[in-house]
């Protein structure tokens, strides 16, 4: 048997977490969020997707087991369960990313347009291929299908913003860009998707419980 390869025995898969036995990391907001969001469901095993948005945010970008057993302790459902739906959805991270994760899209029209070619110029710039994050913890680099605006292809998604009409020149200045911001994609495009699914009503409650 090849001892470069990394196996792991059924027998010695790591047991999950119990969600009882685990710290609690969610903020007093987020608390309050998730129950906001229950509320627009009839039952709570239907807020499982917006849950899991908001785990992602309150644990820094990714659904480690913690973050999966705190889902299925505050919505009540079992620990395979959540993980089960977490583990469906590529949109969910199961490891740590970087700071900023770069979506390129490779669809028909961005293919056409080019890029594969810019995929290919950020590797050789950023010294990583698909799906590995640079040492400094800044970029992760992935493929997605469409991101819906061919019109403008190519393009590329960074946490909420969508970069579009992409070239190596547009490349060059947007990788600048962002070793100069302090925002975290990751966590920022979590955090827009649970506000999104938040009503007026819900943010004012929210905040007025915060002065």
């Amino acid at each position: 048997m090849d001892r470069n390869v990394e196996l792991i025995r059924i027998t010695e898969r790591p047991k999950p977490p119990r969600p009882e036995e685990i710290p609690l990391r969610f903020s007093e907001t987020a608390v309050q969020e998730l129950d906001a969001l229950v509320s627009h469901y009839p039952d709570k095993k239907s807020a499982l997707l917006p849950a899991l948005w908001l785990a992602q945010r309150e644990y820094g970008g990714v659904l480690t087991p913690e973050a999966i057993a705190e889902v299925a302790l505050r919505l009540e459902r079992s620990y395979a369960e959540v993980e089960g739906v977490a583990t469906f959805y590529t949109m969910y991270n199961k490891q740590q990313m970087g700071k900023f994760m770069l979506e390129v899209c490779t669809n028909l029209s961005c293919m056409l347009c080019g890029s594969y070619r810019l995929l290919e110029y950020l590797e050789e710039k950023l010294g990583i291929r698909l799906g590995e994050t640079t040492p400094d913890g800044l970029f992760t680099l992935t493929e997605v299908e469409c991101l819906n605006n061919c019109g403008d292809a190519p393009v590329m998604q960074v946490g909420d913003v969508y970069c579009r009409k992409m070239s190596v020149e547009k490349m060059d200045a947007l990788i600048d860009q962002l070793r100069g911001s302090d925002e975290h994609s990751v966590t920022r495009l979590a955090d827009a998707i649970v506000n999104i699914q938040l009503s007026a009503a819900d943010k004012a409650r929210i905040a007025s419980e915060h002065e």
